[in-house]
């Protein structure tokens, strides 16, 4: 195996330690705020400058690559999604740790329990594991055929969001008392709306990798 080959492969396999590292920050969230598991939620935050550090080597990392090698076509377009990539994830988890501080109100906990399933939390969850799951598994064996079927699911995730607005709006209205949690609330599905947001992105990112297309500012996302 070529030097270049080496450190192709080398950036692969840190770019994957960081998705799979995300995946379980968000597989943690989901736990911890519908359980209200606050050691979790813990773990959660701590483990967030992990994936800061992940995203800053694989920066550098990815810099010194196109320096060294000069890489054109394919290659190029791998190095640049990669680090485009990387950044994305890093902010997804930003959002998670956001969800898991909003664990550790304690005060806010009997409200969460009441609103849960009423919200869809858990479903909008499922969502966005699906999601990063799928874009990993089409990242790594370089198709990009269920691109489409991806970016999709995000749709899910933005109609549990906007029906989200109307039950919190109602249940503040109804008792007062509610307005600071539930606003509390509404940031976090906000969070877990953009972390769908990001999700799309990454699949951008794989399709300009592996077909040279640029979906990103079309009205719609076709494959």
């Amino acid at each position: 195996m070529k030097h270049n080959e080496k450190e192709m492969k080398f950036l692969r396999d840190e770019i994957n330690e960081m998705w799979r590292l995300v995946i379980s920050q968000i597989e943690k969230t989901k736990q911890a705020l519908l359980t209200n598991d606050v050691e979790l939620a813990l773990e959660i935050v701590s483990l967030e400058k992990k994936v800061d550090a992940y995203e800053l080597r694989l920066d550098s990392n990815c810099e010194h690559y196109i320096a060294l090698y000069n890489p054109v076509a394919i290659d190029l377009r791998l190095v640049l999604s990669i680090m485009k990539i990387s950044i994305t994830l890093e902010r997804i988890a930003d959002y998670a740790a956001g969800v898991a501080r909003y664990v550790l109100e304690a005060e806010c906990q009997p409200f969460t329990d009441k609103m849960k399933e009423a919200l869809k939390l858990e479903k909008m969850f499922d969502i966005l594991l699906s999601m990063m799951t799928a874009s990993l598994v089409s990242f790594n064996s370089e198709n990009a055929k269920n691109a489409s079927r991806i970016l999709a699911k995000d749709k899910g995730i933005d109609d549990i969001y906007s029906s989200s607005i109307d039950l919190l709006s109602e249940q503040i209205g109804k008792d007062h008392n509610d307005a600071r949690c539930g606003l509390e609330m509404m940031m976090v599905i906000r969070k877990l709306e953009r972390i769908g947001d990001h999700c799309s992105n990454i699949v951008e990112e794989i399709v300009f990798y592996i077909e040279a297309k640029v979906l990103k500012h079309k009205g719609k996302r076709e494959v």
